[in-house]
């Protein structure tokens, strides 16, 4: 079984900064590309960002030049900067991974349970 795990959402004002992290656990032999997805009320979810275990990372046009996507692969886990803040920002964030288990040859998608960020003065 694998889970992934969110964590550093909140409420933060207009301009300041957060960091998601989201760790993958489990039965993994391959961790490939990871990434952060969100979903705003009465939207549905949209791609931020996402990174390859080697490669080029990709942003949403939204979010270029302010939130930065990292991973440690040794702890199976990806992280989200995110700076300068804006109200639009606001939803729930997912994190999302493609993974083959251990003794498995498919290649699926894992979600977690997403993790709310709220910008509001």
């Amino acid at each position: 079984q694998v889970q992934l795990m969110e964590s550093g959402g909140g409420l933060v004002q207009p301009g300041e900064s957060l960091r998601l992290s989201c760790a993958a656990s489990g039965s993994i032999r391959t961790l490939r590309t990871m990434g952060w997805y969100r979903q705003a009320p009465g939207k549905q979810r949209e791609l931020v960002a996402t990174i390859p275990s080697g490669g080029t990372t990709t942003y949403a046009d939204s979010v270029k030049g302010r939130f930065s996507i990292s991973r440690d692969n040794a702890k199976n886990t990806v992280f989200l900067q995110m700076n300068s803040l804006k109200p639009e920002d606001t939803a729930v964030y997912y994190c999302h991974a493609i993974i083959r288990r251990s003794g498995d040859y498919r290649v699926d998608d894992y979600w977690g349970q997403g993790t709310q960020v709220t910008v509001s003065s």
